[in-house]
């Protein structure tokens, strides 16, 4: 029976719900990527060359740490990835959670929560994190997507 994982990262708890939502619909287990130093506002301060999160993103090497790993990853075939879009790609965070695991032969479908921005390259930007993996193009969703709408992309992505 083929296992489903919605692992997120959520810095203002808009991408948790949509998160909550998908594990739902897909009756998937749930669970957060959490940073090892949580961010606060002034970190998350975009318009701030200087703040926390303009300086992971312009260092695309950069790997902030995680607390915590998904114990039996071996176990899910599927592994949607859920984040909110930085700079028009996956924050680097999710890098981090990605290249701790070995997850060749896994599908692993990307999907993002923006303010507007669009899923630019973020799965090229990710490609190299997740090797051997079949990595699926994600898709932006607002906040407000209804289960129904995210169930019939979820099903129709994992085909």
């Amino acid at each position: 029976m083929a296992k489903t994982l919605v692992a997120y990262f959520s810095a203002s708890g808009v991408t948790r719900g949509l998160a909550e939502k998908l594990a739902k619909v897909t009756d998937a287990d749930l669970h957060e990527i959490t940073p090892k130093v949580p961010y606060t506002n002034a970190d998350l301060n975009w318009m701030d060359k200087k703040s926390r999160s303009s300086v992971e993103m312009g260092d695309k090497s950069y790997r902030p740490e995680i607390e915590g790993k998904v114990a039996n990853m071996c176990e899910y075939d599927t592994v949607f990835v859920a984040f909110p879009i930085w700079w028009y790609v996956a924050p680097t965070i999710i890098n981090t959670f990605l290249e701790q695991y070995d997850l060749a032969g896994k599908k692993v479908v990307t999907l993002a929560t923006s303010g507007g921005s669009g899923m630019g390259n973020t799965n090229k930007e990710l490609k190299n994190s997740c090797p051997g993996a079949d990595l699926r193009e994600g898709k932006r969703f607002a906040a407000s997507v209804s289960e129904t709408a995210l169930k019939e992309w979820a099903e129709s992505v994992v085909k």
